[in-house]
């Protein structure tokens, strides 16, 4: 089981999935409701803007009136406030270029003031000429220092600095339809997904329900799904953790991940088309898996020779259509009399489309005029009219085959 969240208002989900010997998922809390982070940074911000105010409203600088001071307290406030906020956004090694650049800055404007005391100018112009270089130096260090600190190898350092990479950015949702579909199992035992996966109370609630869906069809993929959410806990290399947090004022499953992205700078596992299209324009990143699959589907070229079941007939004339055991459609010209059939095609091209790959080809008819036996007790030759499946009645069983490039 999970472990419980003790925080006030939070029940937890019971995050194993099923009962299993799996590793328990942990209970991730927003950032919002981490220690030390939204409700600690707000109010040590309220406590802040109120000591300035009351430090504005009693000091009453430049003799002005206590509530013009306090006015004035609360405007530094929030201009300190922006700033930091600001300040959040850079990345460890700007600040660090940031922070030389006004040092050294600032050191060039007292050496150069040092200057100015050895000149007979007047005191209002030697101040006024050390305090523009003083602002001017120390302007021009900080933006050419966090400019250039992109350069900075932080693990020169010896590790001093830690890791910029932050646990976030290796931090993974998964979609409802994702865990349904079931290959995000295969390929986080492939190793290609590693940190932290994520998955939302909402995705779990809704995956409970097609579990639970009166239709058996649902029933078996929600099912499916529990099942690659447990198998998934079990790997060692991933930590599997349960987000509660919920927008109760967003109905849509798609949307309230994004905002969950959002609020966890996290990516987005999921094979959605829409949810892919809406959280790129929103600036989230998306790792789909259909892209993943096409990706990975064999390079098949034009004039090569693959071995296909015609599994039925296509709609043009004459046309057989055969699938790949990825998915891919291939359609064979001449093959409409070699349905249920498997014979040895040539590939005339290649198309990608919206929905994936189509194959072209084409079936030679002369290279199997004669009629295959019943029986036989070997094959004869080795090119692509020798016979198939003596045994078993001159067919075999359907079956979709990979291209087979090295054969002529």
């Amino acid at each position: 089981m999970a472990k419980p969240s003790h925080a006030p208002g939070r029940v937890s989900t019971g995050a194993s999935f099923e009962s299993s010997p799996a590793r328990p998922a942990t209970v991730v809390r927003s950032p919002q409701e981490r220690p030390g982070s939204f409700w600690d940074m707000l109010a040590l911000k309220i406590v802040f803007t109120a000591v300035c105010v009351v430090v504005g409203y009693h000091f009453r600088p430049f003799s002005i009136s206590k509530e013009t001071g306090a006015a004035a307290g609360l405007a530094f406030a929030a201009a300190v406030i922006f700033f930091e906020t600001r300040l959040q956004r850079i990345s460890l090694r700007k600040l660090i270029g940031a922070s030389v650049g006004s040092i050294l800055g600032i050191l060039g404007a007292y050496l150069t003031s040092l200057i100015f005391t050895h000149t007979t100018m007047p005191e209002s112009t030697r101040s006024f000429f050390s305090l523009a270089v003083f602002l001017v130096m120390t302007y021009i260090g900080m933006v050419l220092g966090a400019n250039k600190g992109d350069m900075l190898n932080l693990q020169a350092f010896g590790g001093v600095f830690g890791s910029e990479r932050s646990a976030s950015q290796s931090m993974k949702l998964l979609d409802t339809s994702v865990i349904i579909d079931g290959r995000v199992g295969d390929i986080a035992e492939a190793l290609f997904l590693d940190g932290t996966i994520i998955v939302p109370h909402f995705v779990l609630r809704e995956l409970q329900l097609v579990a639970d869906s009166a239709d058996p069809l649902k029933r078996q993929r929600g099912r499916r799904g529990l099942e690659v959410l447990q198998r998934i806990q079990k790997m060692p290399h991933l930590e599997v953790q349960i987000a509660e947090d919920d927008f109760q004022h967003i109905p849509d499953v798609d949307m309230k991940l994004i905002e969950l992205a959002k609020r966890y700078n996290a990516k987005v596992v999921t094979n959605d088309f829409n949810l892919n299209k809406v959280a790129t324009l929103q600036g989230i990143e998306i790792m789909n898996v259909n892209l993943l699959a096409n990706a990975l589907k064999p390079v098949v070229l034009p004039g090569e020779v693959m071995r296909v079941f015609i599994l039925r007939e296509g709609k043009e004339y004459n046309q057989g259509v055969a699938y790949l055991d990825d998915g891919t459609m291939v359609v064979v010209d001449g093959a409409r009399k070699m349905i249920n059939k498997t014979i040895d095609i040539s590939v005339t091209s290649v198309h990608q489309t919206t929905a994936g790959k189509m194959i072209f080809g084409r079936y030679d008819e002369r290279s199997e005029q004669s009629p295959r036996p019943v029986a036989s007790a070997g094959a004869e030759g080795s090119g692509p009219g020798r016979a198939e499946g003596a045994s078993h009645g001159g067919e075999r069983p359907p079956r979709p085959l990979y291209p087979e490039s090295g054969r002529s």
